[in-house]
């Protein structure tokens, strides 16, 4: 009775809303009493509304009420704190569905502070107390709560599993030792766990150097990407100061062209206006002459005429016409062939360096070297759509299927003239260039070349230079019945392995790996090469008498 008493007390004198015995007790009109702060903090969150209401029977007041301390309320407290009545426990501390709840408890259990792997049961604070106390109990392993403390226990003899069976890498109990393990190697499970423990620390060691290195990695990427933003800038800076040169240099030419121009026009102008002049004088004077003579010429008296005749002026010397160059409108054109000239010179100059200008520009190496790929899984991520250009087929191969198969044929096919056409050989390549990592197979039945080729590879000749895999443009892997050989620059390798009808290509072009693979039920290395790619790439297929070959769809 009392016990129910003292349960009621606690009841009575706590809030609510913490759980806890009343600190600065308020009571509302209502008649609920509450901590003042909890209170004041479950009326904040409803100023918006305007609307006060009791946490428990919900009554709403309107405006805020006051909140007065309740004297008679805060002195109970204070006595039953004196007596040593402890509040009930915060709602927190009861174990909730994500929580490991005290193993002891009735009721509404609280939550366990420790989990004990020999009594296989979980405890709160207050039933810990005998581990802590109690000799035997002191002996006892205790760890963090844990939920799995029934899975130490063995389903076939209830029995704690202390043993570690190594042969067949399980936990058991004595019993299972000298019954179905028997014989096996086994060791006490803190045996076995200071050894996984040590395996442990030998890989967060192995994992930490690896944290290390990677930081150290990061540091290098980060100073590497300042480098090459300052390097970018001081490029950007340093072309446009150039590119300004230039320009001003070319405004000079062209006002000095342009001043010489004007003054030459200026002087010859000036020559022609003076020769004129002397003509129009010299017109002048005829014309007075000629109306002299046509005056005397009309006189009736002989004699008169006679005495007249001497004194007219002798006619000056003519303007000889042999002085007068007439040329047909080319006064200047040579000016502007020889302008034309130097643009043209400077647009060859523009155009075969600028290549050079966007590479050096663009190819900045920095990534951390990626692993090969190993398994045919592996591969096919990096695998590639590759079609066929038909621009470039040779006349006598027949593209189909969306321009992935290819085809030797007796009859010439109707192709459109284009400069990109192999004229000789039968080959044809890739409309899309291959930068990065690529991977692509091949599906062959006859004679063929699996390859890849520099676009500018030589499109017109019958010799090496436009065979692939015969010249420095271009590697190729030839396949046929009889097996595989490599072929580049003109030199023969023999390569083994397994023949099979698909064969698979991996190109990483940054790293200048090309590796050609025999593709059956495994994936066998062929060849593979080393070297350093200058230039995007182009897959190319060579195809022989009667024979076809066809781009794998891998995705």
């Amino acid at each position: 009775m009392a016990q129910k008493g003292i349960q009621l007390v606690k009841e009575t004198l706590s809030c609510s809303v913490c759980l806890d015995l009343l600190k600065d007790p308020v009571t509302v009109s209502c008649g609920h009493s509450y901590c003042m702060k909890c209170l004041q903090s479950h009326w904040d969150t409803e100023d918006e509304k305007k609307l006060y209401s009791c946490p428990q029977c919900r009554q709403t007041f309107t405006p805020r009420p006051v909140l007065l301390k309740n004297t008679m309320l805060a002195v109970l407290v204070e006595e039953l704190k004196k007596s040593g009545l402890q509040a009930a426990p915060a709602d927190h501390c009861y174990a909730g569905a994500e929580d490991v709840a005290c193993d002891v408890c009735t009721g509404r259990k609280l939550k366990a502070q420790k989990s004990c792997l020999q009594c296989l049961a979980s405890y709160c604070q207050n039933h810990l107390q005998p581990h802590f106390e109690v000799a035997p109990l002191k002996k006892h392993k205790l760890v963090e709560p844990s939920k799995k403390l029934q899975e130490n226990v063995c389903s076939r003899h209830d029995e704690v599993m202390k043993i570690f069976c190594r042969t067949d890498q399980q936990s058991i109990c004595y019993l299972c030792s000298v019954d179905e393990h028997k014989g096996h190697d086994t060791v006490s499970a803190a045996a076995e766990r200071a050894e996984r423990q040590r395996e442990l620390e030998a890989s967060r060691q192995n994992i930490q150097q690896r944290i290390q290195d990677r930081e150290k990695d990061v540091k290098l990427l980060q100073q590497e990407a300042k480098a090459i933003n300052r390097s970018a800038d001081k490029a950007v800076e340093d072309s446009q100061k150039i590119f300004t040169q230039l320009i001003r240099l070319m405004e000079k030419r062209h006002s000095d062209v342009t001043g010489q121009v004007r003054s030459q026009q200026e002087s010859q102008v000036s020559q022609v206006k003076e020769l004129e002049e002397k003509l129009r004088q010299e017109i002048a004077e005829l014309k007075r002459k000629d109306g002299e003579l046509q005056m005397l010429s009309q006189t009736q008296d002989h004699n008169q005429f006679l005495h007249d005749y001497p004194s007219l002026s002798a006619l000056s010397q003519p303007t000889r016409s042999s002085s007068i160059h007439i040329r047909p409108l080319r006064y200047f054109e040579d000016v502007t062939a020889a302008v034309a000239a130097v643009r043209d010179k400077l647009q060859d100059v523009l155009t075969e360096t600028w290549t050079n200008i966007s590479l050096t520009g663009t190819e900045v190496d920095v990534l951390l070297p990626q692993p090969e790929p190993k398994t045919r899984e592996e591969f096919i991520r990096y695998s590639c759509d590759i079609t066929l250009d038909p621009n470039t087929a040779q006349t006598r191969l027949l593209l189909s299927d969306g321009n992935r198969q290819v085809r030797w044929m007796r009859q010439q096919q109707s192709y459109p003239g284009h400069p990109d056409r192999f004229m000789r050989w039968f080959q044809v390549l890739s409309r899309e260039s291959l930068t990065g990592r690529c991977y692509w197979e091949v599906e062959w039945r006859g004679e063929i070349s699996v390859a890849v080729a520099y676009k500018n590879i030589s499109r017109t000749g019958s010799g090496n230079e436009c065979g692939f895999g015969y010249n420095d443009k271009s590697w190729a892997l030839d396949c046929d019945d009889s097996g595989y050989n490599f072929w580049y620059n003109n030199v023969e390798t023999p390569v083994s392995g397994p023949r099979s009808s698909r064969v698979g290509a991996y190109l990483d072009h940054r790293a200048g790996i090309l590796s050609f693979y025999s593709i059956s039920e495994t994936m066998s290395l062929l060849h593979r090469v080393h070297t350093t790619f200058t230039q995007p790439l182009h897959a190319g297929l060579t195809v022989g008498y009667d024979s076809t070959a066809e781009l794998c769809n891998l995705k």
